[in-house]
């Protein structure tokens, strides 16, 4: 993508936004290079306590229904370390189960709008999504977890703890994409991704616009990509044709042919025809797939994708 592609994108995105942030350019696996928004410190605080106030209500939930067979039993040393048994397991599982089922997403990133991606443009690991939270466990929960049990008695230890916990924490303010330092490790970093309803139809230069379809794709072929990738496509051909923008596309109609398992070539001057078509064959079965309930936001068909564009 050309710089003038890739402030368009911009533009774009402070749109729909409302703010200007920080971006960054990645390269996708597939070639295409993509302007990302850099997820706050303040909008990557806010999901946090999000997620934390959830796993509150689900240790509370585990509480309830633990602590009464063992008060049952008169055996309550048992249960407490039950108990704290399973919070062990939801504080390290929480952020890994759903990074790893929702593409990069927990529901405090989701409510927030944001999502982890492989900062280097590739695909988010399930290595990297480990490594950055069990690095959570070292930098928040373990240090909290010592300060809070040690009580009077340790009182320059629990300080020690509580200084490691807010180094940590202030480690985002000291590096330009608000990394921490699980980020760091796993080679992961948080974005923003703004939720976009599709735009209008998109409106072809004649004669084409008179034109009907001259390709066709089977449901299979269409259920590869979601919206993301649509509105991702639909900017790039609202783009005017030149050289740069004739080149950009023709690498993505190759990633896209590929991707879909479209057999045939695609002459030169047919590549702007191609992904038009498919662009209209994909926004019409994604709205026909909401009216029956059925949102794909993206490729994974359960939350919107990496920063990617095909």
């Amino acid at each position: 993508m050309t710089d003038r592609a890739a402030s368009h994108v911009d533009r774009v995105s402070e749109l729909f936004g409302g703010m200007k942030r920080k971006r960054r350019v990645i390269e996708s696996p597939e070639g295409v290079a993509l302007s990302v928004g850099i997820a706050t410190r303040g909008e990557r605080l806010y999901a946090f306590l999000i997620d934390i106030a959830l796993m509150t209500v689900i240790i509370f939930c585990l509480y309830a229904l633990v602590i009464p067979l063992f008060f049952s039993r008169a055996d309550i040393q048992i249960g407490m370390t039950l108990i704290l048994f399973l919070v062990f397991i939801v504080r390290n599982l929480y952020f890994t189960h759903f990074e790893l089922a929702w593409q990069g997403r927990t529901p405090g990133k989701r409510i927030c709008g944001l999502r982890v991606i492989n900062r280097y443009g590739g695909e988010l690991s399930p290595s990297a999504v480990i490594a950055r939270n069990l690095t959570r466990e070292v930098e928040f929960f373990l240090p909290l977890s010592l300060f809070a049990s040690l009580g009077d008695a340790g009182t320059a230890a629990g300080l020690a703890a509580l200084g490691w916990v807010l180094a940590i924490a202030a480690l985002p303010l000291f590096n330009r994409d608000n990394l921490r330092a699980g980020d760091l490790i796993g080679g992961t970093m948080v974005i923003w991704m703004p939720r976009r309803a599709l735009s209008g139809d998109l409106s072809l230069p004649a004669p084409d616009a008179a034109r009907e379809a001259v390709y066709s794709f089977t449901r299979e072929q269409l259920s590869v990509y979601g919206a993301f990738e649509l509105q991702v496509l639909e900017e790039l051909l609202r783009s005017p044709p030149n050289r740069d923008s004739d080149r950009v596309l023709s690498g993505v109609c190759a990633k896209i042919r590929i991707k879909i398992g479209w057999a045939d070539e695609v002459p030169p001057g047919e590549v702007r025809r191609f992904l038009s078509d498919f662009y209209a064959s994909e926004r019409d079965d994604l709205e026909r797939g909401q009216l029956f309930g059925r949102h794909r936001p993206d490729k994974t068909g359960t939350t919107p994708s990496r920063e990617t564009a095909e």
